[in-house]
C-alpha cells in the first residue's frame, strides 16, 4: 500500500514543509556531485561525518560531551539520504502528511517538532545498538513523527493509495487510520525480527521509525488536549456549576 495523496486541504502554504523538501534535495544533489567528482570514498566520508554513528554518540555522551559534533549529527543526518528510492519515498510521505501537520501546529512549532522527532528517532536507534559504527541517515525518523501526529489529528482523512493485488494494482481511498496503522505495524514487526541480527552493511533503521512515530503520537495527543475547548461548566469554589439558562 503506497499513499499518493490525501483529501485534507490546508489553509495556508506549507512553507516549512516545502523548505525541508528543498533542503533534502539540495543536500542529495551535493551527494551526487561528490560521488561524481571525488568518488565513492569521498561520499562515504561525508556520510560518516554527518550521519548518526551510534558508537560515536555513545562514546561522546559517556565522556560527558553532550554538546558535541556527534550530537549535532542527530540533526544533520536528517538531510542525508542513501539513494534515489530512499529520498523520493521520504519526500513523498513528507509532502502528503507534513503540510497538514504544519497547518495545525503552525510553521515554527512544526519545524521544532520535525527536528525533535528526528532527534528522538535517532536516539532510539542509538539506544538499541549503541556499539554500531554504521551511519544512520535519512529523514524517515522525523517523517515517522509526522505520521504519528497525523494518525491522532486526522484519523478519518481519506488517503488515495496504490494497493497491489498480486500482479494487479488499484487506486483506493483509505482512511488515514488504516494506512498509518498498517505502516506502523510493519515497522514494529521489522523491528522485532531485527533484534539480535547484526548487519555491518547497514539497512533500514526501523527502531528510529518506531520511536519517531510514538513521539509524534504523544505530541499530537498533548496538542489536541491543549487545543480542546474549555468545559461548558465553570469552576466555582472548587465545584462545577452549569451555565445559567438563556431565554
Amino acid at each position: 500500500m503506497i499513499p499518493l495523496r490525501d483529501a485534507n486541504p490546508t489553509h495556508r502554504t506549507p512553507v516549512v514543509t516545502l523548505g525541508l523538501i528543498v533542503a533534502c534535495l539540495v543536500v542529495f544533489a551535493y551527494q551526487i556531485w561528490l560521488l561524481a567528482s571525488d568518488g565513492e570514498d569521498a561520499l562515504d566520508a561525508f556520510i560518516l561525518a554527518w550521519g548518526v554513528v551510534p558508537a560515536r554518540i555513545d562514546a561522546a555522551w559517556a565522556a560527558g560531551e553532550i554538546v558535541s559534533p556527534a550530537t549535532a549529527t542527530l540533526v544533520t543526518s536528517q538531510f542525508l539520504h542513501g539513494g534515489w528510492l530512499h529520498i523520493l519515498g521520504n519526500l513523498l510521505y513528507l509532502w502528503i502528511f507534513g503540510n497538514n501537520i504544519e497547518d495545525r501546529f503552525g510553521r515554527v512549532p512544526f519545524l521544532v517538532f520535525y527536528l525533535a522527532g528526528g532527534v528522538v528517532a535517532g536516539l532510539c536507534q542509538v539506544l538499541i545498538d549503541p556499539t554500531s559504527e554504521v551511519p544512520v541517515v535519512g529523514a524517515s525518523g522525523a517523517i515517522a513523527a509526522i505520521l504519528g501526529a497525523y494518525l491522532v489529528l486526522f484519523p478519518a482523512a481519506r488517503i488515495t493509495s496504490l494497493v497491489f493485488l498480486g500482479f494487479f494494482y488499484q487506486l483506493i481511498d483509505v482512511p488515514a487510520v488504516i494506512v498509518l496503522a498498517f505502516w506502523f505495524v510493519l515497522q514494529v514487526i521489522d523491528a522485532i525480527t531485527s533484534l539480535g541480527v547484526t548487519d555491518v552493511t547497514g539497512g533500514v533503521a526501523v527502531f528510529a521509525h518506531v520511536g519517531g512515530f510514538v513521539f509524534g503520537v504523544l505530541v499530537a495527543l498533548v496538542a489536541r488536549r491543549l487545543a480542546a475547548p474549555p468545559s461548558p461548566h465553570r469552576q466555582v469554589g472548587g465545584g462545577s456549576v452549569p451555565p445559567a439558562p438563556v431565554g
